[in-house]
């Protein structure tokens, strides 16, 4: 888990012989994460600095110092968050690992997905990001990706729902 920025895109960490392949999320979430952790209290900070130092005095300018704290902290919080996701795909389902302090793994068959969907908004296409959304019969187990590339995510959905046509055909 301690992998650098330059080092997990697209690493696979490998587990025992028989246990599964996992694949970590490329390096385009965590950017896109911090650029918008830096606008947004970049943008509070600026508001919370001026709009008190014109108003009562520059002695409260120093309340932009407050978000400043909390993007720096939201910066490190933000790299161990996306070194925990991670997904693999194994002979009869996906797995999604994710989660610093609480971690959640879901498991979803195959035979269950009843959609696959790749999404992707305006920001993300700016960063060159798309996410796959998994739904299934029971709304428990859907899950997302976020942050393929799109031609993973592309790949992923048409690997999942040709797999999830072949397992269910049996129910």
């Amino acid at each position: 888990m301690g992998q650098g920025a330059a080092g997990a895109a697209g690493a696979v960490a490998r587990g025992a012989a028989d246990g599964p392949e996992w694949t970590g999320l490329p390096p385009g979430l965590l950017r896109m994460r911090r650029m918008l952790l830096v606008v947004w209290l970049g943008l509070l900070a600026l508001a919370a600095g001026l709009l008190p130092g014109l108003l009562v005095g520059p002695a409260w300018a120093a309340f932009a110092l407050l978000p400043l704290a909390a993007a720096a902290w939201g910066w490190v919080l933000l790299g161990r968050n996306w070194r925990s996701w991670r997904y693999a795909e194994r002979a009869d389902d996906l797995l999604i690992s994710r989660g610093v302090l609480w971690r959640e793994e879901t498991v979803v068959p195959y035979g269950r997905m009843q959609l696959v969907e790749v999404t992707s908004g305006p920001v993300e296409r700016h960063f060159g990001l798309a996410s796959v959304q998994l739904h299934t019969a029971a709304a428990a187990t859907d899950a997302t990706i976020p942050g393929l590339d799109p031609a993973e995510a592309e790949r992923l959905r048409d690997r999942l729902t040709e797999l999830g046509e072949a397992r269910s055909a049996g129910l």
